[in-house]
């Protein structure tokens, strides 16, 4: 999850515990000289008892008599989170002010009109409408300017991206007035709304790629995800799909249940799913359900951000033999945690267990206690030692060998290792860094452009837009005329891959999510090798050399 409580600054809050307690013990413990003024020498504090009465009662001594006002909860939390990191990785503290985002993501929805927007030029404008929320039914459109809410003027305002947030939220039933200003079509109006649950997709796009093969993307695997998947793999079913590839890549896990209810929709019979371990008692997690699609070729797409209960589906769907794992090796989370919740809102979540593959293998990689900023980096070590494009470059430990069903070699030790490797794309890579040097133009430049073409993109349908040959190109020349980037002419696979990411941003914006992927998937290297090697990929599965190996 992009909002990684991980990430939380951990050397500056052990920094500050140390210094605080140090200063403590300083002032208080050592024999001072009696020529100085400042400390006490004969009035020491003492303060024991247990260790939980020693910490609240040395933060309750700081707060009472340190010489300048501090935030004592900003401590507290530096604390909590100094002690944390002494750990594991993934034991983390996340306070009060992210709480509630982060359990509105796992529980798959959140209070509120239902809008993405960006604020530019000091204007508040929708770049996004979700489906099924008031502002869907309600008629807003994507480009809206949004100028009052509730009478409180937020055009030209200088408002930050937050405070305009909360105006927009608020509990469901309640009504929020706008004014909106429709520059397409050159008019103001006022819309009365009230906001209501908007749901968060943990499947964002689920489609058919040809007559047979379809697609879901797994985004999340919050409380709502096994829900999504039954309904999308009905959905496809009933289109004629035969064989399916399941996308986690990028999907950074969530609920444990949430992993064992979708790894059964593709399982048959009684078969262990995964394991937990703690103080040396295993538990036992095993299939209890018909699935939905427990036959016909499956592909699983991952890469280097797949963790969590992604691999615990990906491990025992690899451990069985039932699909082909294709793409880089994942990110090589195996630990379970389990939430406590404290008493001003904001929680904790503790390690309590690691998580085996059906095979027995553990997929966490290595860590040192203490030191969560190096553990952090291991995507930039995948990256310069080539791991992330040459297959002979992943570290394999071999003490750590273990079979699958078909007797297929496969690793513990960090990480679930494809069966077929796609290196990171390059043109991808190209694409991403010329959105990069045009971030503070671009967004602006396609905005402009959908102004202009307003009344011709509102009649088009998704797959007229999808169909549509010229109109990335279109975009593409109208954007680099906007941002003064180079107008290259001549047919490049790399130049195609450019204007295909232009085209399905607009297409987000424009159709949503499920446009967006329809589009990016027709150059999507993982993709193109299901395609056309589906049937030969298939063969791994009986092949009993080792599972990475390159068809």
């Amino acid at each position: 999850m992009n909002n990684n409580p991980d990430k939380i600054h951990i050397r500056w809050g052990l920094f500050s515990l140390f210094m605080a307690l140090g200063g403590m013990w300083i002032g208080y413990y050592l024999n001072f000289s009696a020529n100085n003024p400042i400390y006490y020498p004969n009035k020491k504090i003492k303060i024991s008892g247990s260790r939980e009465d020693k910490l609240e009662k040395l933060i309750r001594f700081i707060e009472e008599n340190y010489v300048d006002k501090i935030n004592m909860d900003s401590i507290t939390d530096k604390v909590i989170t100094g002690i944390l990191a002494e750990l594991d990785p993934h034991s983390v503290y996340i306070p009060k002010s992210e709480s509630k985002q982060v359990h509105e993501t796992m529980a798959g929805n959140f209070e509120g009109i239902g809008v993405e927007f960006a604020v530019e030029n000091d204007t508040f404008v929708i770049k996004r409408i979700i489906p099924e929320s008031p502002a869907e039914k309600y008629g807003l459109k994507v480009y809206d300017r949004i100028l009052r809410i509730n009478h409180d003027t937020i055009s030209g305002k200088n408002l930050s991206y937050d405070s305009i947030v909360k105006l927009m939220k608020g509990e469901a039933g309640s009504t929020a007035e706008l004014e909106v200003y429709r520059k397409g079509l050159d008019s103001i109006f006022t819309l009365t709304l009230k906001r209501g649950k908007v749901k968060i997709p943990g499947i964002p796009a689920a489609f058919m790629l040809n007559d047979t093969l379809g697609y879901i993307k797994l985004e999340t695997f919050s409380n709502t995800a096994h829900a999504e998947l039954r309904k999308a793999l009905r959905r496809l079913l009933d289109q004629g799909m035969t064989s399916l590839v399941l996308d986690l890549r990028g999907n950074s896990g969530g609920y444990l249940e949430q992993a064992k209810r979708i790894a059964d929709e593709f399982l048959s019979g009684r078969k262990l799913i995964f394991s937990t371990l703690n103080n040396k008692k295993r538990q036992n997690v095993f299939t209890s359900r018909k699935g939905l699609f427990e036959e016909g070729p499956l592909y699983v797409l991952i890469d280097e951000n797949t963790a969590s209960a992604s691999e615990i589906v990906a491990g025992a769907l690899q451990d069985h033999d039932r699909a082909v794992i294709i793409g880089r090796r994942s990110y090589g989370k195996g630990l379970v945690q389990r939430e406590v919740e404290l008493d001003d809102g904001s929680f904790v979540r503790i390690t309590t267990a690691k998580y085996l593959t059906p095979s027995g293998r553990s997929i966490q990689r290595p860590y040192k206690k203490g030191h969560a900023e190096e553990y952090e980096e291991d995507f930039n070590k995948r990256y310069y030692s080539g791991e992330l494009f040459y297959q002979d470059s992943i570290k394999i430990n071999d003490s750590l060998k273990y079979y699958t069903k078909h007797g297929r070699t496969v690793y513990g030790g960090g990480g679930i290792i494809p069966d077929v490797f796609v290196p990171l794309d390059t043109a991808y890579i190209q694409s991403q860094y010329q959105l990069l040097l045009l971030r503070h133009s671009l967004n602006k430049a396609l905005e402009e452009y959908a102004d202009k073409n307003y009344k011709t993109l509102i009649r088009m349908t998704e797959e007229e837009y999808l169909q549509n040959d010229t109109i990335g190109r279109d975009i593409y020349h109208f954007v680099m005329g906007k941002t003064g980037g180079s107008k290259n002419t001549v047919h490049d696979p790399k130049h195609d891959r450019f204007i295909n990411l232009l085209k399905s941003y607009l297409a987000r914006e424009l159709f949503g999510l499920n446009a967006y992927y329809k589009l990016r998937m027709q150059t999507d290297p993982m993709i193109q090798t299901v395609i056309k090697s589906g049937d030969t990929l298939q063969n791994v599965l009986s092949n009993k050399s080792p599972g990475h190996e390159k068809p």
